[in-house]
């Protein structure tokens, strides 16, 4: 039978996580807001935005992603079957090689940056590529610290241990945003420096505060770089496909860059510091509802025990009360994206040198996001299916299919596109998003069509995409008219009386149709007003 503990509903975990992560994003939000307010759309926040890609690449090819798909299968299945010891020693080895790759990486990272930059900000020159310099050798250690900080997140994440792991990266943004305001006299490029050391501070505290209790959690721990053990090779076996797939994916992100920074040059605006804020609020609903439910499930799949068949009933159970829940908050957030992101934008962001055309310019590229805002989602709760089934090859040879389709449509959409149409050049960056919309969805497609085969049938069912899709349009519409008839209110007005009658008329609205989802969301409130 499968092993009863993994029965258990992850719906508490998927609130710890979700919770940490609100947490963070808010935290994170303030930060950006902060940074908006002191840079604006300036040359100098185009530099920022470019040179901060270069540590979170490092974070997510050796970080929280790969570690997911390698360590945490092989980690919480020994907890499973209560083989501590071992637990703690394929931890200690991992994290031992993983801080020596990533030293090893951030001293080439930082004396080979100014050969980096062809691949990083193609459009960028003068004092705007020096700047761009000088911060990514500011950066690039804080981002070996940060590789440290996800190995943490792995272990508390395979004890259940979420909100500590998810709140940690507060204590980044609260670093960055105590730097701005201690340092907000001075000139925009001193600005700006200084806040590079305050992120790399920043790095420190997250990994610190999650120190304490990895150690008690892991009281066999040695950090030592064995190789001998079969499930450290398993690990390390498994590393490299998922490091590959994570790079590719990375490999694309800095694509979209090099192509905005061009959007930038032709345009004559900040496409980079642009897609940077759209980012912002595109990952908020894909890490409160994607990531949370992926990373509670990762874990109980992992652990979970018995024959193929009961393994695979389990997963399948597992996998598509996963994929409702996302669905049922995503759709509506995609939704948002499309007919409210200049709202949305303007809330979070406007103020100081952050102008309503500023808001304008990021909804365009939010929209952009929105096409495939499900598509992702949905995919990392099925690439987290196929890293429980220590399947990570599969992931890898779609995820390579997506950036190669991201690329190509990325800079067809992206330069020659706009210039066909004879439409303002600056509508690039949101053809970017689109296209990387597109492609998501053909990936998501493929992981679940091969999954199916592999487990049995999964998905959402078609009448509760249309019931969803349904109730947002309804709930859109009513809004936009009260976006209509209340015209030029301050930004965080406007937000409420738009936003919040578009969320209840929703829920209103799923709850009249029966969507399960809905009817077991107000059960837990009812449960929490007791």
């Amino acid at each position: 039978m499968p092993n009863v503990k993994n029965r258990e509903s992850t719906g508490r975990h998927a609130f710890l996580v979700a919770a940490g992560i609100l947490i963070s994003r808010l935290a994170g939000l303030v930060r950006q807001r902060v940074f908006n307010g002191y840079f604006g759309l300036t040359d100098t926040a185009d530099a920022f935005a470019s040179a901060l890609r270069v540590p979170n690449f490092l974070q997510n090819l050796f970080g929280e992603g790969v570690l997911s798909a390698s360590f945490i299968p092989v980690y919480a299945r020994l907890l499973a079957q209560g083989d501590d010891e071992e637990a703690d020693r394929v931890a200690g080895a991992v994290g031992a090689i993983l801080a020596m790759t990533s030293s090893v990486i951030v001293l080439l990272g930082v004396a080979a940056t100014p050969y980096l930059m062809w691949a990083i900000a193609p459009g960028f020159d003068g004092d705007k590529l020096e700047l761009t310099i000088l911060l990514v050798r500011i950066l690039f250690p804080g981002a070996g610290i940060l590789v440290c900080s996800a190995w943490c997140l792995g272990i508390l994440n395979s004890h259940r241990k979420f909100f500590v792991s998810y709140t940690a990266p507060v204590l980044w943004n609260l670093a960055m945003i105590a730097t701005m305001v201690a340092f907000r006299h001075s000139a925009l490029r001193d600005l700006a420096v200084a806040l590079a050391w305050g992120t790399g501070l920043g790095c420190v505290l997250q990994f610190a505060v999650q120190v304490p209790l990895v150690l008690r959690l892991t009281r066999n721990l040695r950090l030592r770089p064995e190789t001998h053990s079969p499930h450290v090779r398993e690990v390390l076996k498994n590393f490299l496909p998922v490091a590959v797939s994570r790079g590719v994916v990375q490999i694309s992100a800095f694509v979209d860059q090099a192509l905005a920074s061009l959007v930038s040059k032709v345009a004559h605006n900040a496409a980079v510091a642009a897609m940077g804020n759209a980012q912002s609020i595109y990952m908020l609903p894909v890490s409160l509802f994607g990531m949370a439910v992926s990373a509670a499930e990762l874990p109980a799949m992992s652990g979970t025990l018995g024959t193929d068949a009961e393994v695979q009933a389990v997963l399948r159970r597992r996998l598509n009360a996963g994929l409702r829940q996302i669905a049922f908050l995503i759709v509506p957030s995609a939704m948002a994206f499309f007919a409210f992101g200049d709202v949305i934008t303007a809330a979070l962001f406007q103020h100081g040198k952050f102008t309503h055309a500023d808001s304008v310019y990021v909804w365009k590229i939010i929209a952009g996001s929105g096409i495939g805002l499900l598509a992702s989602t949905l995919g990392r709760l099925y690439a987290s299916t196929y890293y429980a089934l220590r399947d990570t090859r599969t992931p890898l040879r779609y995820a390579t299919l997506r950036v190669l389709l991201t690329v190509s449509m990325g800079y067809l959409c992206a330069l020659p596109l706009p210039r066909w149409l004879g439409i303002d050049p600056q509508w690039g960056a949101a053809g970017l998003t689109a296209s990387a919309g597109v492609a998501g969805w053909v990936e998501f497609t493929l992981l679940r069509r091969t999954l199916n085969a592999r487990i049995g049938a999964t998905g959402v069912p078609a009448p509760l995409i249309a019931k969803l899709w349904g109730s947002a349009a309804v709930g859109a519409a009513a809004a936009w008219g009260v976006k209509s008839a209340i015209g030029g209110a301050h930004p965080i007005t406007a937000a409420v009386f738009i936003l919040v009658p578009y969320g209840l008329i929703y829920f209103g609205v799923t709850y009249l149709l029966r969507v399960e989802e809905c009817g077991a969301l107000f059960e837990r409130l009812a449960r929490l007003r007791r």
